[in-house]
């Protein structure tokens, strides 16, 4: 029977849950290290009660860095069979997180099928469901009916939820006094601007927030908040918008962490490399450790269609500084909605910077399959290449597509190869060459 309501709760009275066991033998820590870090805030269990079938993973940045994947469908790309595809292709490559960012039709069948079979952490963004689910126009709704879309995705078994409580009216003065060059390009976050606008209150997720408090305390929910003024270029990075809104995040991290509900607190989008750590590191002091969860960061505007790489290089950096969650970019952001490949491509260029962020602080046992790379390189062991790889497929498919003269070599070196010749030269072997 469990008698506790949240993992921080549990955390907090001393009770190490099965969630934290499982996480702490991903994490090669002692159950006991992983209970007090979720009971000071800066480890989180997305883990819904209701979510039964999820395989737990802790997020935080002493852990290994966890990858985020964006999907869901719009008007324009309505099939759920092609989604379901992508979530288990996600899945299966190793996304610890799907977020449903569904736009069009009824979500609730798609969203509930995701946490009744997807073993990953699964999130939303509720404002967009709201207008979807009351199928009325945006400045028609009412700040309760905010509140029980929220209420709706915890029934559903969402195990974090994004909520852009952190901009008020005193945003709106902002955004029109500073002339930022791109404005607020979050969705969410365009959206409670555009709804404050229309009706002249206050953002109903700033205002009612010890009510959504209540609501993720009851179904242990995690809430990510969101950074509706997250700079959508590098001329907006680190603008008064956007670090005026982190101090809000702050506040309201200590007021989940009263009532023992976890918080991640989202991050820059576009942002010029040099700003990256310290803005994490700004994070991390405002926020008290709260897990930063970062989209990106886009480090250059320029690449449509390859920001999968521009994102990955901030990803990088990010993590290494101290971000624990990275929301995956695909080579589609800016231009149409991903598709299968696109996805992989995506959770790719995301994993590659995660692992390499973790080698870089060290977390347990994450340079051991880079040495095991290593070695299969130096005997020249092709199969066990392939099962170091992070996409075995395509590094076998190139191979196979361009086979060399001799198996023991490359098409790129052939009997130059300086593996083979060192390999020969120190068995005393003739290095023969022609």
């Amino acid at each position: 029977m469990r008698n506790y309501t949240t993992q921080m709760d549990a955390a907090r009275h001393g009770i190490i849950t099965p969630e934290m066991k499982t996480v702490a033998a991903k994490e090669y820590r002692t159950e006991e290290e992983i209970r007090e870090l979720v009971a000071k805030g800066q480890v989180v269990i997305c883990a819904n009660k209701l979510h039964t079938c999820i395989d737990p993973n802790g997020v935080g940045s002493m852990l290994r860095t966890k990858i985020n994947v964006n999907l869901g469908v719009s008007r324009d790309c309505k099939d759920y069979d092609i989604e379901m595809e992508k979530v288990m292709a996600a899945v299966n490559m190793g996304a610890e997180a799907i977020m449903d960012l569904s736009s069009h039709g009824n979500t609730q069948p798609f969203r509930r099928k995701l946490t009744s079979e997807c073993p990953a952490m699964i999130g939303t963004v509720p404002v967009y469901d709201s207008v979807i689910h009351y199928q009325r126009d945006l400045a028609t709704l009412t700040a309760q009916d905010f509140i029980d879309v929220v209420r709706l995705h915890a029934e559903d078994g969402v195990d974090f939820v994004t909520l852009h409580c952190g901009i008020t009216r005193k945003t709106i003065e902002q955004i029109k006094k500073h002339k930022r060059k791109m404005n607020i390009v979050s969705r969410g976050g365009s959206l409670v601007f555009a709804w404050m606008c229309m009706t002249g209150k206050e953002n109903p997720f700033y205002e009612y927030y010890d009510e959504i408090l209540d609501i993720c305390r009851e179904y242990d929910v995690t809430i990510s908040l969101g950074d509706a003024c997250r700079p959508g270029c590098l001329a907006d990075g680190s603008d008064v918008c956007q670090i005026e809104e982190l101090v809000r995040l702050g506040e309201l991290t200590k007021r989940a962490w009263e009532k023992d509900v976890q918080v991640m607190v989202e991050g820059p989008g576009h942002m010029p490399m040099d700003q990256i750590e310290a803005n994490m590191k700004m994070q991390q002091t405002i926020c008290m450790g709260a897990p930063f969860y970062v989209l990106g960061p886009i480090v250059t505007d320029i690449a449509p269609g390859y920001d999968h790489i521009t994102s990955a290089i901030g990803g990088a950096i990010a993590a290494a500084s101290g971000a624990a969650f990275l929301c995956y970019v695909t080579p589609a952001e800016h231009l149409a909605l991903p598709n299968v490949d696109d996805v992989k491509q995506g959770i790719i260029a995301s994993k590659i910077a995660a692992h390499a962020a973790d080698i870089a602080k060290k977390i347990p046992h994450a340079r051991d399959i880079d040495d095991r790379m290593g070695d299969a390189r130096r005997k020249l062991d092709w199969e066990e290449q392939w099962a170091c790889a992070l996409d075995p497929e395509t590094a076998k498919r190139i191979r196979d597509e361009r086979k060399p003269e001799h198996d023991d070599t490359c098409s790129m070196c052939g009997k130059f190869c300086a593996v083979r010749s060192m390999n020969k030269a120190l068995n005393n072997e003739m290095v023969d060459i022609l």
